[in-house]
């Protein structure tokens, strides 16, 4: 008989199951919507209390929906244990919500808007949490339709970017009365997402702190992708994870295979915030005593922007002049004691930022492949046992690329170096300046009063960039090397191109061609719009303006000083730049190209003058 009882609620559950989830989906969508409607109203808008009285009491219908959703999932679903092991996540957070409004109604809670701010915090970081949850869902559904992978990784950065956008221009995310104008936010975002760091206004004096926390989670979500975090989130929350997730994730990270590819997200995105945690532990450390913040809270904060940005090589500081500001006066005390603010010779700051950086431009797979504890034991078992090729690639031209900028720096520019800093002052000076030239964006020296040579060599660094699925941009190290070894291959008569007896498919050899002259022609066609709008200025001219293109296309953010100077065609064509420069030469084609018949066959071989 019981048996038969539970076998008929089964059957009624089963009849009202679709019926039930789509409201259900329905009613989460329109609750998610209002509760990012109420965060952007919370945080991005000046309120008056009785406006804020009425967001915050809606907040507890918002819960009761989740909850209630939950449960209903719960309840209609066919495998209800699984169901609950597979979300005890979002079981565990909607239960302590559940416990924190059961004590409320029972023992009485006043909330007073004023003096619960931490309090306040905790309601609107948990409905933030709640719309994560639900854009997971989303996600999940949307991977089914037929859009390609490379289309896919392309609009989320879009969508990044317009959100991005969005938060930058509310009242509360700028210092003053007026809101940041459309093009200067939308300039901003992209050089966040696209961890660039251009900026057309001094990050520090011009945003609040929640319009720096916009900067630092659009750099932070744009390094390594939003796509890659949704699906770590995914897995996280034991969503499942789709193919085309895969596939994305292994073009983000340089996968060697699919399979491998979320469980390298999952060490990658810990491996992440540990070097960020480390890297804000050492700038703590490493600030100057004669740099005096206004409160500790401050200093953390200071330390844990520059970890992240250093890292995801986004290359925003919140200084005046990066890391070469060097300034005294009543303008600094707003956010700083006495009003001194000397980076320009804290080396072990540099030190310590160049490092990060380093980190960052390597590539998540070699990270993974030289840093993990179980690589490092199978190592120290097997001594003979070697990198991988790419990681192998990554790590010497990483280094040979330091050491040719480092150089070239130090005795180029040797005598604006030693006018105020001792030799070995000078060696780290030209250090840290290779290193963020390649796509970090830092700088500890004045671009605009180097020689014209030194520029040049710059300009080669940025234009080939930081490693394979690292966070920066440019062609990227291994197309650089992979062309070189092909043109002298083709020089000396070479059938194959080897490396370490592994011979290197004609597809790699390929796509490396295809990179690098579309990388090359975009870049003629930007510089070519920017010297029709742009040198009529008599504030800018050619070199500054390579310099500037090329920068934002291997997403160095560094500059001549000429990003304010642009106009508004110019902003947009180093927007587009930034952009391309972050998603890919590549992965652009892909996307936007259709698919094409076979061209397996082969006709008769034509013979074509060249050289």
């Amino acid at each position: 008989m019981r048996t038969g009882t539970k076998d008929f609620i089964n059957q009624w559950l089963f009849k009202y199951q679709t019926t039930v989830f789509r409201y259900e989906r329905l009613s989460s969508i329109v609750t998610s919507f209002v509760a990012i409607v109420l965060v952007i109203f919370e945080y991005g808008f000046y309120l008056e209390k009785t406006d804020m009285l009425f967001i915050r009491s809606i907040i507890p219908f918002l819960f009761f929906v989740y909850i209630t959703n939950y449960f209903l999932r719960i309840i209609f679903t066919n495998y209800r244990w699984n169901y609950i092991k597979s979300t005890w996540v979002e079981g565990s957070f909607l239960a302590l919500i559940t416990f924190i409004g059961l004590f409320h109604f029972f023992v009485g809670f006043h909330f007073d808007p004023e003096s619960n701010a931490n309090y306040r915090h905790f309601l609107f970081g948990a409905l933030v949490f709640l719309v994560l949850v639900e854009s997971t869902k989303a996600s999940v559904i949307l991977s089914q339709f037929k859009i390609k992978p490379s289309t896919t990784f392309i609009f989320s950065f879009i969508f990044l970017i317009l959100f991005g956008t969005f938060c930058l221009m509310l009242p509360k995310s700028t210092i003053g009365e007026t809101s940041m104008n459309f093009l200067d936010a939308l300039f901003t975002s992209v050089s966040a997402s696209c961890v660039t760091g251009l900026a057309v206004v001094d990050t520090g004096q011009y945003f609040t702190e929640k319009g720096q926390l916009v900067i630092l989670l659009l750099a932070q979500l744009g390094g390594i992708g939003i796509v890659s975090f949704a699906t770590f989130f995914a897995t996280f929350m034991s969503k499942g994870v789709s193919l085309k997730h895969k596939t994305i994730i292994q073009d983000v990270l340089s996968s060697e295979d699919l399979s491998s590819a979320t469980g390298l997200l999952r060490k990658v995105i810990f491996l992440t915030l540990l070097i960020e945690i480390l890297g804000a532990i050492a700038i703590f450390f490493a600030w100057d005593s004669s740099l005096e913040f206004n409160s500790m809270t401050q200093k953390v904060c200071y330390s844990i922007f520059h970890s992240v940005s250093a890292f995801c090589n986004a290359g925003f500081s919140l200084f005046p002049d990066s890391l070469n500001t060097s300034i005294t006066g009543d303008d600094t005390t707003r956010f700083f004691h006495h009003g001194i603010i000397d980076l320009r010779h804290m080396y072990g700051l540099h030190m310590v930022i160049g490092i990060i950086i380093i980190f960052g431009s390597f590539g998540f797979t070699t990270i993974e492949e030289i840093f993990s504890p179980k690589k490092i034991k199978d190592r120290l078992k097997n001594p003979w046992k070697k990198y991988s090729i790419g990681t192998s690639i990554s790590l010497y031209s990483t280094i040979i690329l330091i050491i040719v900028g480092m150089l070239t720096v130090f005795f180029l520019e040797i005598d604006s170096l030693r006018e105020d800093r001792s030799l070995v002052e000078s060696l780290i000076a030209a250090f840290f300046q290779s290193v963020t030239t390649r796509t970090a964006g830092f700088n500890s020296m004045d671009f605009g009063s180097m020689r014209p040579a030194t520029i040049l060599v710059m300009i080669f660094l940025m234009f080939i960039g930081a490693a394979p699925g690292s966070t920066g941009g440019g062609i990227k190290s291994s197309t650089f090397y992979l062309l070189l070894l092909s043109s002298i291959g083709i020089i000396r008569g070479q059938e194959r191109i080897v490396v370490r007896k592994r011979t290197i498919s004609d597809d790699n050899i390929k796509r490396s061609y295809s990179i690098f002259m579309f990388a090359l022609i975009y870049n003629m066609v930007a510089l070519f719009i920017l010297s029709i709008t742009e040198l009529d200025n008599p504030n800018i001219d050619i070199l500054p303006l390579i310099f500037e293109q090329i920068s934002a296309f291997g997403t160095a953010g560094l500059s001549m000083g000429i990003t304010g100077e642009l106009s508004s065609i110019g902003k947009v064509v180093i927007i587009l730049s930034m952009y391309i420069g972050r998603v890919g030469t590549l992965t652009l084609a892909l996307a936007l190209s259709s698919t094409v018949n076979t061209n397996s066959f082969k006709y008769p071989e034509a013979h074509v003058m060249v050289g």
